[in-house]
């Protein structure tokens, strides 16, 4: 999938000028002592700073956060300024909600954070800008850069919801034969698998895989996307036979390893062939159908020796 290299923040007059000031105040401090303050800050900008004028002045009296925010609006980014506004937000009610549950959180304001809100300016007006000269495909990029940006254990929900956004605009794009969309839902795939909702997880890696299938997209690696596909199938469909078996759902669970041993197929890939093939004699094993077992397992012996004697390396193949 696409991955954008670093760039430069080139941050507004305004911006710049607020960011002189970090670390930003509390927000705890009592309103007496901030109407002290900001009548001290007036009078030392007036005799020190002659000349300045009332937007030079705003950038040092407000905190970073209000000075991207209301540099959106002056710059007309309406719609980059709603998304931020309701995402800062979210972040404080989770803050919120974390304190209460825990002394031990260790997430920052973002406030105190200038590098994140820098990147949330500069990709969210690049994507408005983008979006009103309908440039889909550019609009996915700056929102996919957001999401790389912020994939980190503390901001997935960031992620996540740059997920929901690059799925959003995927389904607007026309001209690239549906690669975006197929990444999109490889992402979304991600984001439920790791919540857990795994039926909402395969039904996403069903249309990656479907969606690639006869083409030779890769991505930023050099990794074919149809391969990725079929190894998010068959992750999912192997969690999905677990609780299958747990339940002693044991046809279900074989019906849905059989599906994954047929996507194997496809990809002639000899090493997720042992695999799948692996996990489905473990299936017929556990709901008593011995002979059946011992055939399958066969099938990933004879994997495992095509690929090991086809491999650079001869490792031996261990399913993951």
């Amino acid at each position: 999938m696409t991955t954008l290299p670093p760039v430069p923040m080139p941050r507004p007059k305004l911006a710049s000028l607020a960011r002189q000031k970090l670390p930003c105040s509390p927000s705890t401090i009592p309103r007496s002592q901030l109407i002290k303050e900001k009548d001290g800050l007036d009078h030392y900008l007036e005799v020190n700073f002659k000349g300045l004028s009332k937007e030079e002045v705003a950038a040092h009296r407000n905190s970073y956060k209000k000075t991207i925010c209301v540099d959106m609006l002056q710059n007309g980014y309406h719609k980059s300024f709603t998304e931020l506004f309701a995402l800062m937000e979210k972040w404080d009610d989770l803050r919120e909600a974390a304190r209460v549950r825990s002394i031990f959180w260790l997430q920052r304001p973002l406030e105190e954070q200038p590098d994140k809100l820098d990147h949330f300016y500069y990709y969210l007006t690049r994507a408005e800008v983008a979006e009103r000269k309908e440039f889909f495909e550019d609009v996915y990029n700056n929102l996919y850069a957001l999401a790389c940006y912020f994939n980190h254990i503390e901001d997935k929900w960031v992620r996540n919801h740059f997920y929901e956004r690059c799925f959003q605009i995927a389904q607007l794009i026309k001209v690239d034969g549906g690669k975006k969309e197929a990444e999109a839902h490889g992402l979304m795939g991600l984001l439920f698998e790791e919540e857990g909702q795994l039926l909402e997880a395969a039904e996403h890696y069903e249309a990656f895989h479907q969606l690639t299938q006869g083409r030779i997209w890769k991505d930023e690696t050099g990794r074919f996307l149809n391969l990725l596909a079929c190894e998010s199938l068959l992750r999912i469909y192997r969690l999905l036979a677990d609780k299958m078996l747990e339940n002693k759902d044991y046809k279900q669970a074989i019906r849905i390893l059989i599906k994954a041993f047929e996507i194997t197929q496809e990809g002639n890939n000899k090493k997720m062939e042992g695999e799948a093939s692996y996990y489905l004699g473990l299936a017929y094993l556990a709901a008593g159908e011995y002979e059946t077992a011992l055939t399958v397992l066969n099938t990933y012996s004879k994997s495992l020796q095509t690929w090991m004697m086809s491999s650079a390396w001869g490792e031996p193949m261990k399913p993951s």
